[in-house]
C-alpha cells in the first residue's frame, strides 16, 4: 500500500509521462558494445570536460561556452538504465527521474543550455512550480547525486550489502525533501534491493570493472552537479527544495 500512495500521489511531480519504457532506457545502448557503467562514465566525463572549458571562458555570452542542455540529457539518459537495475526500491527515482528527463528532452529543442531554461522560469516566477523546467532539472541532479553516493557507498568497506549502501546514499541525498509516507516507502522497498553479485550481474560488470567504471562517474559527475547547483545559487535561489 505505501508503494502504491508513492507512484500516485497527486503532487504535481509524477504523471503518465514519467514512466519510460523499456524501449526508452535501452535505445542508448543498442548502437554501443559499451558497458552500461562504462557508457555513463564517459558520456559524464565528456560533459565535465564542457564544464571545465565553460567556467574558465571569460565569456559569459557565449552559449557555445555554457554547457549544452542536449548532450546533458543525453548523459543523464543512460543514467535511467541504472535505476531499473536496482528494482522496485529505487521506483521512486526511477519514475521521477525518467520523466523529468524525458521533459528535458523536449525542452532541448527550444533551448541550447541550461541557463536558458532558468532564466525563462525566473523571469516567469515558476522555479518551484510543479511540472516546470527549473523544478525537473532539479529534480534531475538529485538523481544524478544519489548515484554518485550510492557508487561511493558501494565501493566503500563500511558497507557490506547494497541495501546498506543504498539507503545511506538515500538519506543523504533525497530523504530530505521527501514525506514521512515517501521516506517509509522507500525504506520498505530497500529489502528488496538485490545482492552486491546480483547488482553486478545485473549490469554485466566483475568487482574489478564496476569499481573503475564508478570511480568514473563519481569523480565527473561531481563537477556537473556543482554546476547545477551554483545556477540557482547565482540567481538566489535557494538549494533547500
Amino acid at each position: 500500500m505505501a508503494f502504491h500512495f508513492l507512484f500516485n500521489r497527486r503532487d504535481g511531480d509524477f504523471n503518465d509521462k514519467t514512466i519510460a519504457t523499456k524501449e526508452d532506457q535501452g535505445a542508448a545502448f543498442e548502437a554501443s558494445n559499451r558497458s552500461q557503467l562504462s557508457a555513463m562514465a564517459e558520456a559524464f566525463e565528456q560533459l565535465s570536460r564542457s564544464v571545465n572549458k565553460s567556467t574558465s571562458s571569460d565569456n559569459d555570452d557565449n552559449d557555445d561556452d555554457l554547457l549544452q542542455l542536449k548532450p546533458f540529457c543525453d548523459a543523464c539518459s543512460l543514467v535511467s538504465v541504472l535505476f531499473g537495475c536496482l528494482g522496485i526500491a529505487f521506483k521512486f527515482a526511477e519514475f521521477e527521474y525518467c520523466g523529468k528527463v524525458r521533459d528535458l528532452v523536449e525542452a532541448s529543442k527550444r533551448y541550447s543550455c541550461l541557463n536558458n531554461l532558468l532564466d525563462v522560469d525566473v523571469k516567469n516566477d515558476t522555479v518551484r512550480t510543479p511540472g516546470s523546467l527549473s523544478r525537473n532539472l532539479r529534480r534531475v541532479r538529485q538523481g544524478l547525486d544519489l548515484i554518485r553516493a550510492l557508487f561511493e557507498n558501494f565501493l566503500s568497506s563500511d558497507y557490506c550489502t547494497l541495501k546498506d549502501a543504498a539507503s545511506t546514499a538515500y538519506a543523504q541525498v533525497c530523504a530530505p525533501y521527501h514525506t514521512w509516507a515517501v521516506r517509509t516507502a522507500v525504506s520498505a522497498g530497500m529489502y528488496a534491493l538485490p545482492t552486491r553479485e546480483q547488482l553486478l550481474l545485473n549490469l554485466n560488470e566483475t568487482d574489478e570493472s564496476a569499481e573503475k567504471e564508478m570511480r568514473r562517474y563519481i569523480k565527473s559527475s561531481l563537477p556537473i552537479i556543482e554546476y547545477i547547483d551554483k545556477l540557482y545559487i547565482s540567481r538566489n535561489i535557494s538549494l533547500d527544495w
